[in-house]
């Protein structure tokens, strides 16, 4: 990032108090941990792909600061649409002002909107529907099952959505993930948008099986086996952008691998930080305190611990360029 450095300066500079304080502390905090050896976990919730979190989190992973990522199937998804189909996007920088009649008219152009930004149906979203359905009648028909991710990295690795690029993929984290053969985990798959075309195409029969994408338990049994395997080597920190399952979903490995499978000697997660804008409360898991989960045998007592209660499209940027800037 070539800014980074006078990024790194502004906010040394100006962010002190509050929740600036936090981000500079659990970006500092995300710094060292990694030069002392660390692996990290990022976990994408929201609409942080549509966003272009990509800008910044796709040289994260190439400059080796995130070894795994946990996310919707709705980030996985749309990292790719927006890399295919950028051009045809449609901001809309008065959406608060949008009426009933106005949604509906974006309808009628096959626009779906999220927040700000529509994302068009045929050059993203059909247009990743035919070059994935090739990939699952494949395996379909070779009796073989991948994760929904594995699907993806098959698409991009084939060259065949090259000419159809509109963005540097060097903007894309989904690039930067498959070009390190980054280990991602999708819970809940099936609420996305290419989780129900597949349902879809299960019950047109056009896939025979459902288990060829693999979803659910078998991610978190992947989960548990790269947790076990990595820690190993290196303490593992966790960096939650939003609530939800992505967070959720991950966090739980090891509490299922201490308690669940008798193994009392897996390390907890080491570092922790929550961006999330979710008001603080003991009844809302998204709104829990780090603390919380140290009842839950997710953290120690002594795991480095953040919370900062803003905008993630604002302030995981920064993080980012911090940690790079180091």
């Amino acid at each position: 990032m070539q800014h980074a450095s006078s990024v790194r300066a502004f906010i040394k500079r100006h962010y002190r108090h509050f929740n600036a304080a936090a981000l500079i502390d659990a970006a500092e905090a995300y710094g060292d941990f990694i030069d002392a050896g660390g692996r990290m976990m990022v976990t994408l919730a929201g609409a942080m792909s549509t966003a272009e979190l990509g800008l910044s989190l796709a040289e994260m992973i190439r400059a080796g600061k995130v070894h795994a990522i946990t996310c919707t199937g709705a980030n996985l998804e749309e990292d790719l649409y927006n890399l295919v189909a950028h051009h045809h996007y449609v901001r809309l920088p008065n959406w608060r002002d949008l009426t009933p009649a106005d949604e509906e008219e974006l309808l009628s152009r096959h626009l779906n909107r999220v927040t700000d930004t529509c994302i068009p149906e045929e050059e993203a979203i059909r247009r990743i529907e035919r070059a994935i359905l090739d990939e699952w009648t494949a395996a379909d028909q070779a009796g073989e099952a991948y994760f929904p991710h594995e699907f993806l990295y098959r698409i991009l690795r084939s060259g065949r959505l090259v000419d159809f690029y509109q963005i540097d993929p060097a903007d894309s984290w989904l690039v930067a993930a498959c070009e390190r053969d980054l280990p991602i985990f999708v819970p809940g798959w099936e609420d996305s948008t290419t989780g129900n075309i597949f349902a879809s195409h299960c019950i047109r029969g056009t896939v025979g099986r459902v288990h060829t994408v693999r979803t659910g338990i078998e991610a978190m049994m992947a989960l548990s086996a790269w947790y076990q395997d990595t820690v190993s080597q290196a303490p593992i920190g966790f960096f939650q952008i939003g609530g939800g399952i992505a967070g959720d979903f991950p966090i739980c490995v090891v509490p299922m691998l201490r308690q669940d499978l008798d193994m009392a000697h897996i390390p907890l997660w080491r570092y922790f930080c929550q961006i999330s804008d979710s008001t603080t409360s003991y009844g809302s898991y998204s709104g829990a305190v780090p603390n919380e989960k140290i009842t839950w045998e997710k953290l120690a007592v002594d795991t480095p611990r953040f919370i900062i209660e803003s905008d993630a499209t604002i302030v995981a940027p920064l993080i980012f360029a911090y940690v790079l800037g180091a």
